[in-house]
């Protein structure tokens, strides 16, 4: 497992480049016509791109992990990572109820106030107990390796356009964190869609003042 350190870049696994370099969550070419043809799995032995569920029949007994999605960025469970790579100093965040690992850099577009600790790479905001925000940063953070050749440009342009929404959508990004500080956890709380125009004019809308139904049409007999 890689640790890291200034010079030691040829201690990484020889599938963790290639893992950040790749694209998921697209339509399995060999399996379109299949509900489960998303590409979500990847395989550390053959290291031959993402896979579907489908495409892993031909791979039994190898080692392999599923990459997950949160706000548009993939994540790795630390369930499922940490037996194959050494994840120490990287940030870990709890999102649906499981502890997950980015797995590359996302800066922040605007830093967040007074904030003590940010990632060594890409300078986004970080509990103090941790250097990094991705698996990606710590390679680039720990070697040699220059960590604009780890990303592919179709990753690059992905999160480039993910960095834009954010910034537009408020400096809180991809939403709220909420520190677990007693065990260097944070947890996402989705953040207040912003109150449109139509939200707007529904909200200041009034009742009507109620009027009784007229007395012309009722029969009183005596």
């Amino acid at each position: 497992m890689g640790a890291g350190g200034p010079n030691d870049d040829n201690i990484w696994p020889p599938w963790l480049i290639p893992l950040l370099r790749e694209v998921f969550f697209v339509q399995c070419e060999l399996h379109a016509d299949s509900p489960k043809s998303e590409c979500n799995m990847y395989c550390l032995d053959c290291v031959n791109g993402p896979l579907c569920s489908l495409c892993l029949n031909q791979h039994q007994n190898h080692r392999h992990i599923q990459i997950r999605r949160s706000s548009y960025h993939d994540v790795i469970r630390v369930s499922e990572i940490q037996k194959h790579v050494d994840i120490t100093s990287v940030q870990t965040y709890v999102i649906n109820s499981a502890k997950v690992v980015f797995i590359n850099k996302r800066p922040q577009p605007r830093p967040g106030k007074a904030v003590t600790n940010t990632c060594e790479v890409c300078d986004r905001n970080l509990l103090d107990s941790f250097r990094f925000c991705s698996l990606g940063c710590k390679i680039a953070g720990t070697s040699s390796e220059n960590f604009e050749t780890v990303i592919s440009p179709e990753n690059k342009r992905l999160m480039t356009s993910v960095w834009e929404s954010e910034d537009s959508y408020g400096s809180n990004g991809d939403g709220r964190r909420r520190s677990n500080g007693s065990n260097g956890v944070s947890r996402f709380t989705p953040s207040t869609p912003p109150l449109t125009a139509t939200g707007i004019r529904t909200a200041k809308r009034r009742k009507g003042v109620p009027h009784r139904a007229p007395m012309g049409g009722l029969l009183l007999e005596y």
